[in-house]
């Protein structure tokens, strides 16, 4: 078979609810490169809480984190490595306007650094459980201009926050909704999405869009879906994702949803 460009999303795709890779979902994917193909991970989690799952399925290929707006090779200096931001002035706006707009946590983060304006349990791992005086988001710790921002909002005033960002920024950042039960919004740079990063590895590799298997569940993952050639949405996807989906895998991501479904189309022994 014609080598492929395997592009895989992380939390509700390849890892279950638990936030785990199952032992089949990371056979499955090493077969798939043994057997010629690539895999890159496309997520929209930053570097911190990504390159463990990467290391852990052994692959060697780029890594793209923040929706595309980070592209890279973990562990090592590479000359092809690209990085977008927006300015960290937005950022330090956001932190003294976020009583008066009813945001209640901010982070800024870029490849190497992770602030926030406090610590939270809201959600392990990503929120910061704590934090040393050097990771506050503030004007003396935020020297480089971030490719994320993550924001925890009032629920009452999320559209409201919605529209004041996109009236305020709008010109210079894309403001996106994340699923789930917690009213957060993120922020990236205009303009920049998981698309974005499947173009780079596809003229990294010489692979034509024809040749991209994408896989997804979320808003995130739309242009991503949209850009490969066969663009594949988890059983647990999102019922607008699926809609424009070329493919839709019969089990969900607690049942090995896109292990079996490689398997099957890549006719994997």
């Amino acid at each position: 078979m014609k080598r492929k460009l395997i592009t895989i999303d992380l939390d509700g795709t390849t890892l279950n609810s638990e936030s785990k890779i199952s032992p089949k979902t990371k056979q499955t994917l090493q077969k798939v490169g043994q057997a010629g193909h690539i895999v890159s991970i496309v997520t929209g989690r930053p570097y911190r809480i990504s390159k463990h799952i990467y290391d852990e399925l052994g692959i060697k290929t780029p890594l793209i984190n923040f929706n595309g707006a980070l592209g890279h090779l973990p562990h090592q200096s590479w000359d092809k490595e690209y990085s977008k931001t927006f300015s960290k002035k937005i950022a330090l706006d956001l932190v003294s306007a976020k009583d008066e707009l009813g945001i209640k946590l901010i982070t800024a983060e870029g490849k190497n650094y992770a602030l926030a304006d406090k610590a939270s349990e809201i959600i392990k791992d990503f929120f910061p459980s704590s934090l040393k005086s050097t990771e506050i988001l503030n004007k003396i710790n935020l020297q480089q201009d971030p490719s994320a921002m993550t924001m925890l909002v009032d629920e009452n005033k999320k559209s409201e926050i919605i529209t004041s960002l996109e009236n305020t920024f709008g010109d210079t950042i894309n403001v996106s909704v994340w699923g789930g039960e917690h009213p957060i919004l993120e922020l990236s740079p205009k303009g920049v999405s998981k698309a974005d990063g499947l173009e780079f590895l596809s003229n990294i590799y010489d692979i034509n869009r024809e040749d991209i298997i994408a896989f997804g569940d979320e808003q995130n993952d739309e242009t991503m879906i949209e850009y490969a050639g066969l663009g594949i949405v988890m059983q647990n996807g999102t019922d607008k994702l699926k809609s424009i989906a070329d493919d839709i895998t019969e089990f969900d991501n607690n049942h090995d949803g896109l292990a079996k479904h490689l398997e099957k189309i890549l006719k994997l022994d």
